[in-house]
C-alpha cells in the first residue's frame, strides 16, 4: 500500500523530467503500479483510512510523484453523475482543447507540494484526451469542468510541469491564460 512516505516532494528532480512512454501492452509491473496509485487515491478519500495512515486526500496522482518517470496516472473523482470513478491511464495526451479557460476558485493543490500556494491556475475548460486504459484499450475522453482540470494537472506532471508554474507571477489571481 502506498502512503505519504512514497510521495516524491517538490525539489526532487524527477518531478521536472518529461516522463517516458509506457511500453504497450503495459507490463505486469506497470499494471500493479497503476492499481496501487488508484488504491492510494481511494484510501486517501476514505476518512477512516486516511486518518489511520496519515494520508492527504488526493483526486489524482502521476507516476513521477512516486518516483517512476513513466507516462501514467490515476484519478478518483466524481463523474458527471456525481458518482466517484477511479480511472488509470497510460500515455495520455491532450489532442484538442477549448479556447475558453477556467480555474479552480480556490486554486490547486498537489500531493507533492507540502506548502500552500495561492493563485489561480489557468486550465482549458474542455479537453479531449487520448491514451490507453487499464485494460490496454485505446480510449478517447471528452472532459470538461473539474475532471478536465484534474487530467490537465496530472498530464502536466508527466511533462515536468508543476501547477504553480502556470500561476501568473505578477498577478496570481489574474484569470488570463498562461498555458
Amino acid at each position: 500500500m502506498l502512503t505519504m512516505k512514497d510521495i516524491i516532494r517538490e525539489g526532487n528532480p524527477i518531478l521536472r523530467q518529461v516522463a517516458k512512454e509506457v511500453e504497450l501492452p503495459p507490463s505486469k509491473e506497470d499494471k500493479e503500479t497503476l492499481e496501487k496509485m488508484i488504491e492510494f487515491l481511494i484510501n486517501s478519500q476514505d476518512p477512516e483510512i486516511a486518518l489511520k495512515y496519515n494520508l492527504r486526500s488526493g483526486v489524482g496522482i502521476a507516476a513521477p510523484q512516486i518516483g517512476i518517470s513513466k507516462r501514467m496516472f490515476a484519478v478518483h473523482l466524481p463523474d458527471e453523475g456525481e458518482q466517484l470513478t477511479a480511472f488509470g491511464m497510460y500515455n495520455p495526451r491532450i489532442v484538442s482543447h477549448s479556447v475558453e479557460t477556467t480555474s479552480l476558485e480556490n486554486g490547486e493543490g498537489c500531493l507533492s507540494v507540502d506548502r500552500e500556494v495561492t493563485g489561480l491556475v489557468p486550465r482549458f475548460s474542455r479537453i479531449t484526451v487520448k491514451g490507453v486504459d487499464m485494460n490496454g484499450e485505446e480510449i478517447s475522453l471528452r472532459l470538461r469542468g473539474f475532471p478536465a482540470i484534474v487530467f490537465q494537472h496530472e498530464i502536466d506532471h508527466l511533462n515536468g510541469i508543476m501547477f504553480y508554474d502556470r500561476i501568473e507571477e505578477d498577478d496570481p489571481f489574474k484569470k488570463a491564460i498562461k498555458l
